[in-house]
């Protein structure tokens, strides 16, 4: 992917979106590849944990935007582009993040169809990264790439744990999931979620948790600056 020339570095050093992703990206990959280690050789709760969905195991990449979100902002911010306004920034990623919080709630409203179930999460969080993109579209095409490369392996383990039933979390599917044959049932509890819902959730969980440190930051440097 195409860089943007570093401030204060020599004419033709070039900051990549691979660059940038790079360190997150292998950790993630060494986090995924803990896991299903961990769920082959049934390692014990609450690290692991082999049910549908995985809920509330602590070994486990649905922490790590958290932690990588002020990482990508801050990087972004003062090596590439600031957002155009810190203020909108933060009101758009909690507005994002609401968006998809309340997709999410919806799909387990009692009565609600299984293909809403299983579609609405995942609009909600495609549609929380698309409500942020115009504010810093710099910081949401990194948080993508990095959501995509911590999200493809998973599919791929996923397309072998349910080829050869490993009986772990990447090959469970909820009680509600229809009866499908391979193919449909890959593309729609594995290849939709981890693609579309995943790397919403990865890109709208640390865009609002960077945008809190970034203003928490911005905050104190002024009370320093005052002092």
């Amino acid at each position: 992917m195409d860089g943007v020339p570093l401030p204060g570095k020599k004419s033709g050093v070039r900051l990549t979106t691979g660059q940038l992703i790079l360190g997150p990206a292998l950790l993630t990959l060494a986090f995924t590849l803990l896991r299903l280690v961990g769920e082959l050789k049934h390692w014990p709760k609450p690290w692991f944990n082999s049910a549908a969905g995985g809920a509330g195991a602590l070994v486990g990449i649905v922490w790590l935007p958290l932690i990588f979100g002020p990482y990508f902002a801050f990087r972004v911010r003062f090596e590439i582009i600031s957002p155009r306004s810190m203020t909108k920034w933060l009101g758009y990623a909690g507005l994002g993040a609401a968006v998809s919080v309340a997709a999410l709630l919806g799909g387990r409203v009692s009565g609600m169809p299984d293909l809403g179930r299983l579609l609405l999460p995942n609009l909600g969080f495609a549609l929380g990264v698309a409500i942020q993109y115009a504010v810093w579209p710099e910081l949401m095409r990194v948080l993508l790439a990095y959501g995509y490369a911590a999200r493809v392996p998973v599919v791929m383990i996923a397309f072998l744990a349910m080829r050869y039933n490993w009986a772990t979390h990447y090959d469970a599917s909820p009680p509600f999931f229809p009866e499908l044959s391979f193919w449909p049932r890959f593309l729609v509890s594995v290849a939709l979620p981890q693609l579309v819902g995943w790397v919403g959730y990865t890109v709208v969980a640390a865009s609002l948790v960077g945008a809190f440190a970034s203003a928490l930051f911005r905050r104190r440097r002024s009370e320093k600056a005052g002092s």
